[in-house]
């Protein structure tokens, strides 16, 4: 890939590249364990909300005493120190900074860090899935018109999925179905900030001394970050989602070719050309065989004969017509893996990752019965989950996103398992980030009408 040697000769020619870190959380200390190891990068700004958590950030992680101390963003750079704030936007505004971070998983934070940046001609690695599922192919769009790089990080799921189909069709093979794995039952779905360590299996011990968030991890096992990551897969890539959302199926390294192929092909995919997760449980618990929980997958098919005997040749697993194999890594390292974003968008001006199109949508589902006056409380918690749609789906039929679902109060009974639409919940018309999803909501509709009237 050369970044290595690009950073090299970027700190021998013009010193390192400058970065701004906002959030301070595990994605964000990961990274810091990180970039204060890499030649060719100078951590030079951190905002969080409480800067005591990136003083104890910094700490956890292995910094000298002392290094979040800056005076000022100026000082910060001319010592080569870091300096703290609470402040996000003031200090994308400030000069000096070359790539900003966003490690909040706010989308309303996302977007306005996103705006901010397009303003101030700063490239932008969204860590923040949640703001990419949200509004990512609008986020996108506006960046690319404000000549910055907008990319989702490398080293979470989504853009080691897209590295991987990217692989597939510079090689020429058709793509089939990519994705990653997790654990999953269908019961999951219901799980609560208050069940969820039990399904993890997390000790007392492990719980005290880690930076664990009960939300931000039952996420994870609901199936909302699933359909999320998802989602920002199908917008990046042009993969389309299942119709009536991720079925989730129990599937090991050496069945990716058998079972995540088209069901006229005697798999389980609508067609060719989806994202799907699999599930490292099968139905009834038990564990499978050389699960891919950690790890990302795809899967893909040639027409060419001698390519499939070669498949064979060399010793690639592939199903029982020769023609659908598959290439999986099996974990990704999140944080530590994100300066390969930072190096790309800044020092080759190419995205690990990043919307092209609005495909894949996450709508919130009901976990339980819901009433009037009940108030949804968003990703991982109490009341909701996010379901994987196609966003023309879920866009003609006024499904309420997931990424909306907090703090809003429902107007009308909704049955468990049920989509919520806009006409269930008293949203609040003049927010920032209701307007900027429900333009980007007209935008894509005004497109998809003009393309359909061309057929």
């Amino acid at each position: 890939m050369n970044l290595h040697a690009l950073l090299t000769k970027r700190n021998e020619e013009k010193g390192p590249l400058r970065v701004g870190l906002i959030g301070a959380g595990k994605f964000g200390s990961m990274y810091l364990a990180q970039a204060k190891e890499t030649r060719g990068i100078h951590l030079a700004a951190i905002a969080d909300l409480a800067p005591a958590r990136a003083v104890e950030a910094l700490r956890r992680t292995g910094w000298r005493d002392g290094q979040g101390a800056a005076a000022s963003l100026p000082d910060a750079l001319a010592k080569g120190t870091t300096f703290l704030t609470d402040d996000a936007i003031s200090m994308i505004a400030s000069p000096g900074l070359d790539v900003i971070i966003d490690a909040t998983g706010s989308p309303s934070a996302g977007i306005a860090h996103v705006l901010a940046c397009c303003r101030q001609g700063k490239h932008i690695i969204m860590v923040n899935v949640e703001a990419d599922a949200l509004a990512g192919p609008l986020l996108a769009r506006r960046a690319r018109e404000a000549g910055i790089i907008y990319s989702l990080a490398y080293g979470d799921q989504p853009a080691l999925i897209c590295e991987l189909v990217d692989w597939a069709r510079a090689c020429g093979f058709t793509v089939v179905a990519a994705g990653k794995g997790t654990k999953y039952l269908p019961v999951y779905h219901q799980s609560t900030p208050d069940t969820v360590w039990s399904h993890y299996g997390f000790t007392e011990e492990q719980l005290a001394r880690g930076d664990f968030n009960a939300k931000m991890f039952n996420s994870f096992l609901d199936g909302t970050k699933s359909a999320i990551e998802m989602a920002a897969v199908a917008n990046a890539t042009g993969l389309v989602p299942p119709q009536c959302g991720l079925r989730f199926p129990p599937c090991g390294a050496d069945d990716l070719p058998r079972i995540l192929k088209p069901r006229a092909a005697g798999g389980l995919l609508d067609d060719v050309g989806q994202v799907e997760v699999v599930s490292s449980l099968e139905r009834d618990g038990r564990p499978v065989y050389r699960d891919l929980r950690w790890g990302v997958y795809v899967t893909f098919t040639t027409e060419n004969s001698y390519s499939a005997r070669c498949f064979r040749e060399y010793g690639v697993i592939t199903d029982e017509s020769g023609r659908y194999s598959a290439l999986y890594r099996p974990a990704h390292l999140i944080g530590l893996e994100l300066g390969i974003s930072v190096a790309s968008a800044a020092l080759r001006g190419e995205p690990t990752g990043a919307a092209r199109d609005f495909t894949g949508d996450v709508v919130a589902t009901a976990k339980r019965d819901l009433f009037p006056g009940d108030t949804l409380d968003g990703e991982g918690g109490f009341t909701v989950y996010g379901t994987l749609l196609p966003a023309r789906k879920s866009i003609a039929d006024r499904c309420f996103p997931i990424g909306l679902a907090h703090q809003v109060e429902i107007k009308r009974p909704i049955v468990a398992g049920k989509t919520i639409t806009w006409n269930d919940v008293a949203y609040n018309e003049k927010d920032e980030t209701v307007k900027f999803r429900l333009e980007m909501e007209a935008a894509f509709k005004k497109e998809w009408s003009i393309e359909n009237d061309r057929k």
